[in-house]
Parts: structure tokens; sequence; C-alpha cells
């Protein structure tokens, strides 16, 4: 125990961490128990193609990931985070009730673009706050932390909307309001129980944050890392897709959330020993096994014919994110200067977006002309891409590493 207790380094970690990861995880059970169900919805009851459930989702997560952007680089300029994260959270809670009011799917894009905005405006300074609170050899375990608890509340989201659509016989409606409540409580949260540190008086001003200049500053290895997410990332579409392959192979759709629950537990118990780890043994190893997880969850998931094998491909799915999501994070901390933390996580989520677009358009798109096999094929395809030109990325960073070892001064 006492060895466990060790390797996680639980209490090294600022309580203002552990209530970021809180935060997260009321606004996950608000938004999963409402994500359960849309794609459902908008298929089954609005009459919508997979196409539109693609594009709709692309442009959710792409409009997030470009305010990002500028939420981060705003966050460098004030030199303050926590109050851009808190509004954030905040216009992404009082927009929940858009989703039980919405009469067609005009109001459903119109709320879930709206949500987005939120989760833009808050995720670049979150992100960056974490690595400003956090020393630099608990950066891993403190984004694996708050990336746990954020999925717990993902695998609590689809649960509480299973039994909410039980006891209201199938209401989406009455399911939606109740989302409404953990909402607000994460706003709660961050307001007041999360504390910012001091700006160090010696760290530079950053005036121009998205200027040619200020982004020169961001190395080459972070815009390596960039790339090779962004490729990665045209293999990890929506989650919706997940939803619509269980339902494909005969699950009721009752239960059909719980393939996010399935894929959230997976997620949830392996975020934090992965970040953990990656702590004492270095990110890009724990990264590629991720990515090799990926396309096995791909491979499953295009050959299943029954719910045993996608269930299994979901289980996979979940455990590649558990142990890429967090320490992609950690990795882009670990390469931008300080006072670029906001911009670097910006810049980061914006190329991250623009390929989430793409790729839940593409896989949509490919769901309608070849169906489910083609769509998670190409998965599998983008991901040995990535996973291709990580050992790169992997001898580039440390090049670096060795070159500034040399230059430093004897002590």
């Amino acid at each position: 125990m006492k060895d466990q207790a060790s390797f996680f380094r639980w209490r090294e970690i600022p309580g203002s961490v552990w209530m970021l990861g809180l935060v997260s995880m009321a606004m996950d059970i608000s938004s999963e128990m409402i994500h359960a169900l849309l794609p459902l919805y908008l298929v089954t009851v609005l009459g919508t193609s997979t196409l539109t459930v693609g594009i709709i989702e692309g442009i959710a997560e792409a409009t997030a990931s470009i305010v990002k952007v500028f939420s981060g680089a705003l966050s460098d300029y004030l030199g303050k985070r926590k109050w851009l994260a808190a509004l954030g959270y905040g216009l992404a809670a009082v927009t929940k009730p858009i989703f039980p009011l919405a009469t067609g799917i005009g109001w459903l894009t119109a709320a879930r673009f709206v949500d987005r905005v939120g989760k833009g405006i808050r995720g670049a300074p979150r992100d960056a706050l974490i690595a400003d609170l956090t020393p630099a050899g608990l950066r891993g375990g403190a984004y694996g932390l708050r990336q746990s608890l954020d999925t717990i509340g993902a695998v609590l989201g689809p649960l509480l909307a299973i039994v909410f659509m039980a006891a209201f016989a199938n209401n989406f409606t009455a399911v939606f309001w109740i989302a409404v409540i953990p909402a607000f409580i994460s706003v709660a949260f961050i307001v007041f129980g999360v504390h910012e540190p001091e700006r160090p008086p010696n760290l530079r001003k950053v005036r121009a944050p998205l200027s040619r200049a200020e982004l020169a500053r961001l190395s080459r290895v972070y815009w390596m890392i960039v790339g090779v997410a962004a490729i990665f990332t045209l293999a990890r579409f929506s989650e919706a897709f997940l939803l619509l392959r269980a339902q494909s192979v005969g699950l009721p759709i009752a239960v059909v959330p719980l393939v996010l629950v399935v894929m959230n537990i997976a997620y949830t118990l392996t975020a934090w020993p992965a970040g953990a780890l990656s702590d004492r043994i270095g990110r890009y190893g724990v990264v590629t096994v991720g990515f090799a997880l990926l396309v096995l969850a791909d491979l499953a998931l295009a050959i299943g014919g029954s719910v045993a094998v996608v269930m299994l491909g979901v289980t996979l799915w979940g455990l590649h994110m558990g142990l890429t999501q967090g320490l992609l994070s950690a990795l882009v901390a670990d390469t931008a200067p300080e006072e670029l933390r906001g911009t670097a996580f910006g810049m980061f989520n914006l190329v991250s977006g623009v390929a989430m677009l793409a790729a839940s358009i593409i896989a949509g798109a490919l769901w309608d002309i070849a169906g489910p096999a083609g769509t998670f094929l190409a998965g599998a395809a983008f991901t040995a891409i990535a996973l291709a030109a990580l050992p790169f990325v992997r001898w580039r960073a440390g090049k670096i590493t060795r070159r500034q070892s040399i230059s430093l001064p004897p002590s």
C-alpha cells in the first residue's frame, strides 16, 4: 500500500488540481447525460442521417478548439487563467437548458455549438493552470488525475441517463432537464474551490501571444507533437460512432449508453496510473502503447459482428484514451515556455479540433458509403501513420535534451 501511495504521490498534487478534477467531473456528468442520448435522439426521433450527426459533432468540437486558441492566448496576456476557465464553465452551464427546450435540429445544433464555445473558453486556461500549479515531476500524474476524475463523470453521466430513461419511459426531455443540475454545481466548485498561484515576478510579459514572434518561441518538438496528435485525432472521431456501432449489432436503444460507461471505466482506471508511470519512465513509451491499442480497437470495431466483439473494441478504445489524452497534455506542458502555456494549449487544441472536424465528417461519410467497417478501418490506418511518426518525435526531443545538458555550465 505504501509503494502504491508512493507511485501515485497523491499527497503532493496541489489541492486546486484535485478541485479542477471535481469541476470537470461535475460538468461531465451533465454533458455526458446529454451526449449519450443526443446521437440516438437525432437519428431515431428526428430522423437525421449519420453524416449529419458527424457534421454536427465535428462542427461542435472544432468550435471548441478554435475558441481555445483565443482564450489560451488571452490567459497568457492577462497572466491570469482561473476566471477565464470559470467563464467557460459558466457559459456551458447556462446553455444546458437549451437542450430540453429545443424544438428541432436547428435548436439542438445551436445548443451543442454554444455549449462547445464554453468548453473552448475554459480548456486552454485550465490546462495551463494545471501546469502552473504542478511541479514538472508530477505533471503526468496531475493531468492523469484530472482526466480520471473527468472520466468518472463521463461514466456516471451515461449510467444516470440509463436510469432516468428507464424511470421516465424513454422521455429524452426529462433526462435533459435533470442534466442541468450538475452543470451549475461545477461552476460553484471552480469559483469557490480553485486558487490560482501568483504570477512569478520575473516571468516575461507576453503582449501579443498569437504574433509570429511569440509563436516562433514554441519549439520544433512542440510543433511535432501537435502534428502527430493531429494525425492521431483523425482516427479519434466522435464517440457518437461507438454508440451507433453498438446499435448496429443489436444492442437495445435503452442500454446503448452503456457503451460510454464501459469505455469511460477503462479510461478512468488507466489515466492516472498512465500519467504517474510517465513521470517515472517517460511519456513516449506509454503514448506508443496507447496508439497501438487504438489500432486494435478500430480493428475489433471494424470486424465485430456481435455485441461482445464491439464491446471489446469499446474497452480497448477507453484504454487507449487513458494512455494518451493526459500524456499529450503533459507533453505540451513539458515543451512550452511557461509564459506561453495558454497559447501552446490553444494552438494544440485548434489543430486537434480541425482534425476532429475532418475525422467526424470522414467517419460519417464512410459510414454512409462503406458501412461501419470502412469507418473503423480508416481509423486504424490513420493511427498506424501516427504510430510510425512517434519514434522520430521521441528521438528529436532526446536530441534537444542532450544538447541542452551539454550546454549547461558545470555545477
